[in-house]
């Protein structure tokens, strides 16, 4: 298993280095298939913010869907031990899924009615935000880059992904090992570009474009 460390706005001094491959080196218990850890660590300036001063973001590349976790604490011991204890969590939630499809288990409800009619449940959508011009348009999978709009202190992280269409069941299960809120894929069934995002309790809800694509990568703005 590959381990990589890099740091951003940050040096990451060796003592550390080696301290996350130690506490890294039982992800493979959980996870036999994983080929490779990237582990960034991100320092917070902002003294008002010096108690998630130090971030860590764990992703996880295996045979099968990327697994993410972050956490910020602190200093970065802390951090780190957060994000390696939501990791695990996820990598256990995976092994029960694969133990679920095989027991034919059926998955949480999805709310698919259409977004009118969740937004008259949820209550009325805010107003409008002003428009965000969009940052420069990016080539290959895998590449990032953060911009700035004007002379506004918003800065947009872009990354651009590969996507291959899926069902509502996998993007559920992708959605739920990231840790996010929501998930943007293309539906197998209908082509069309969607969001998955989390409502209350254990319910889903799923918002589509009518335009069906072609399975090219999608841009992720967050």
């Amino acid at each position: 298993m590959e381990i990589v460390v890099v740091g951003r706005h940050t040096d990451v001094a060796d003592r550390f280095r080696q301290h996350v491959e130690e506490k890294l080196a039982k992800v493979e218990l959980l996870s036999p298939y994983v080929r490779r850890v990237d582990v960034e660590i991100t320092h917070e300036n902002n003294p008002r913010l010096s108690e998630n001063r130090e971030r860590v973001e764990l992703t996880l590349r295996a045979k099968g869907p990327v697994i993410r976790a972050e956490a910020a604490a602190d200093d970065r011991f802390g951090a780190l031990d957060l994000a390696i204890d939501k990791l695990n969590e996820r990598l256990r939630r995976a092994r029960d899924r694969r133990k679920d499809h095989r027991n034919n288990k059926v998955l949480a409800p999805v709310d698919v009615r259409p977004l009118d009619e969740i937004l008259t449940e949820d209550g009325e959508a805010e107003e409008q935000e002003p428009q965000i011009s969009t940052p420069a348009a990016l080539s290959e999978p895998g590449d990032s880059v953060e911009t700035t709009i004007g002379d506004s202190p918003v800065v947009i992280r872009q990354k651009l992904h590969h996507a291959d269409p899926m069902t509502l069941d996998d993007a559920v299960y992708e959605m739920e090992m990231v840790g996010h809120d929501f998930y943007l894929f293309i539906d197998k069934e209908t082509s069309r570009p969607s969001v998955l995002y989390k409502r209350k309790g254990w319910t889903f809800g799923v918002i589509q474009l009518d335009n069906p694509c072609g399975g090219a990568p999608v841009t992720d703005l967050t």
